[in-house]
């Protein structure tokens, strides 16, 4: 039996507290980019603020209306949770030293790891490295060229 956090009431408290969590973080985003004198570097960043908060709020409102009793931390490795959280936060320290396209290998390759349940061999490592640096190089073009999003 997995472990849960939901209240005796049948609300999930972990989904509803997350998701007022990241419409608070929506919220903060707003509000910060209020203050960006350059128009051009508010767009993208108010977009994703909205998108966040509007769909925080609709996972509160169905959260509510129709709990799921069976989430929680499931019976999944610790350390694929950690290697995830880790890897992400090391590619946003590396970004402003390294450029985008190091930090996001970083984070790429750590939830890769994270993620693949299955064994490792060297085509399916070939196939996931070329395949990774296809899908990066594509966001790092639709972000600096189309989106004229200024990458470090």
């Amino acid at each position: 039996m997995t472990e849960t956090t939901s209240t005796p009431g049948g609300k999930d408290v972990g989904t509803l507290l997350i998701a007022a969590i990241f419409v608070g973080l929506g919220l903060l985003t707003l509000y910060d980019v209020s203050g960006y004198s350059d128009t051009d570097s508010v767009v993208f960043p108010t977009f994703v603020a909205y998108a966040l908060i509007l769909l925080s709020v609709l996972v509160i409102i169905y959260s509510w209306l129709k709990p799921n009793l069976e989430n929680g931390f499931g019976s999944g490795k610790w350390w694929r949770r950690l290697l995830l959280v880790a890897s992400m936060i090391a590619a946003c320290l590396m970004m402003p030293y390294t450029g985008f396209l190091p930090a996001t290998a970083v984070a790429f390759a750590g939830s890769l790891i994270a993620a693949r349940h299955e064994g490792w061999d060297a085509k399916s490592g070939a196939v996931f490295a070329v395949s990774g640096a296809v899908i990066m190089a594509a966001f790092y073009a639709l972000f600096r060229f189309a989106l004229n999003v200024p990458l470090p």
